[in-house]
């Protein structure tokens, strides 16, 4: 994979990646019969509360359990969670610059942005499609507040070196997980090592609840913060009386059910989307070790001469397969989404957030010639793509399209 110039090909002129006859979906059956039961059992008991509590705390609970953490808050989308989390970094270390990828969904650098602190961006890693970690600590300045790392598509972007660097320097790890649910690194889940940590529960993620998110950290503190700005701020949503009665204490004049900390947001989620999650979390580990085995079958016969194989997948977790050409050609590329789409298999080209977010126009307006800069994450743009992968996929099914892969 060229990495010396920028790469300015032609698009191909199909817009749409879905083919009218969608025999190979991004994500097929993730909410299950299972889960509706689970949703229906809960509807006919009793009068239940819908807006966020019980089983809201109760999924929390089994969401920490699961990861190894301490803390976990439920919120309505994964890009709540990255939002809350900036907040809450802001709101304890202060404005500055938050290190984040080029190769990512636009909500991590929306909500550096939303929070009214500047991104600084860095290249990517071919083999992790995550942040190059040496440029990242080469952009650490006196400003920075934080590295907010995205393990993309369930492929670990960290080592253990890293961590340890960013730690003494003072440098708070954010992990973006949304994508990698249950991977790992050195047996560790991901999620696991920085300060903070964000899941998206998406329709099309390894574990969903339709639409959600959470926020983890084993830091008290920043749990209350997070646990307030969920809900406008208010302080009666902390769990520590100390917390709420030093609020109190400070501001007689209020009613102290309704004070406001911070100028926050309403993100909260519900009890029905907690009764989902709660119901898949009893799967994940299952289905996740059946996306792990499809995806050492595509890449293992795919052709290594025509595309990248060589990911680091030790650790990976994957509810997408990775297709990106080792070297650039348009031509060969054009020939590749033309054979996706007549068989009806669906694809996303540029994988995670359609590719460089720097050519986006939220960006391009903030920084005109900044996207230049950045040639790996250009490649992925111009010459990569996902396609889904879920617990049903048959083996043949995936022999047969790294077939065609290895005849355009």
């Amino acid at each position: 994979m060229k990495s010396d110039s920028v790469l300015e090909p032609t698009t191909s002129s199909a817009a749409s990646t879905q083919a009218p006859q969608n025999t190979w979906p991004l994500m097929s059956n993730n909410i299950t019969h299972e889960d509706i039961d689970a949703l229906m059992k809960f509807l006919g008991t009793g009068s239940p509360i819908l807006t966020q509590s019980r089983q809201v705390e109760s999924f929390e609970r089994e969401w920490s359990e699961w990861l190894g953490g301490k803390h976990s808050v439920f919120v309505n989308s994964g890009a709540s969670a990255n939002l809350l989390t900036i907040a809450a970094i802001k709101y304890t270390f202060g404005e500055g610059e938050v290190i984040v990828p080029t190769l990512t969904w636009i909500s991590d650098i929306a909500s550096v942005l939303h929070c009214s602190m500047k991104p600084v961006f860095v290249d990517i890693d071919p083999r992790t499609l995550g942040m190059d970690l040496e440029q990242v600590l080469a952009k650490i300045t006196p400003e920075t507040k934080a590295v907010f790392l995205t393990h993309v598509l369930g492929y670990n972007a960290m080592t253990e070196e890293f961590v340890a660097e960013l730690k003494s320097r003072g440098i708070p790890l954010i992990e973006d997980v949304c994508e990698s649910h249950g991977a790992t690194m050195k047996g560790v889940k991901l999620g696991n090592f920085g300060l903070m940590s964000n899941f998206s529960f998406y329709y099309a993620h390894h574990l969903s609840t339709i639409e959600g998110g959470i926020v983890c950290t084993n830091d008290d503190d920043l749990y209350e913060k997070v646990r307030m700005l969920r809900s406008h701020g208010m302080t009666r949503e902390s769990k520590s009386s100390a917390v709420r009665e030093s609020y109190i204490s400070r501001y007689p004049d209020l009613n102290p059910n309704f004070i406001f900390a911070y100028p926050a947001w309403n993100v909260r989620s519900t009890e029905l989307n907690a009764v989902i999650g709660r119901s898949q979390l009893k799967r994940l580990d299952a289905n996740n070790n059946k996306r792990i085995a499809n995806l050492q079958i595509f890449l293992e016969n795919l052709d290594s001469q025509k595309y990248l194989t060589d990911f680091a997948t030790e650790g990976s977790c994957n509810y997408a397969f990775t297709l990106i050409l080792r070297e650039p050609s348009q031509d060969l590329w054009e020939r590749v989404e033309r054979v996706l789409k007549e068989r009806g298999i669906e694809f996303r080209r540029g994988t995670s957030g359609g590719g460089n977010q720097l050519r986006q126009p939220y960006l391009r307006a903030l920084f005109p010639d900044e996207y230049r800069k950045y040639p790996r994450v250009d490649h992925v743009h111009f010459y990569g793509a996902y396609i889904g992968n879920y617990p049903e996929l048959q083996t043949e099914k995936i022999r047969d399209l790294c077939r065609l892969l290895r005849e355009v």
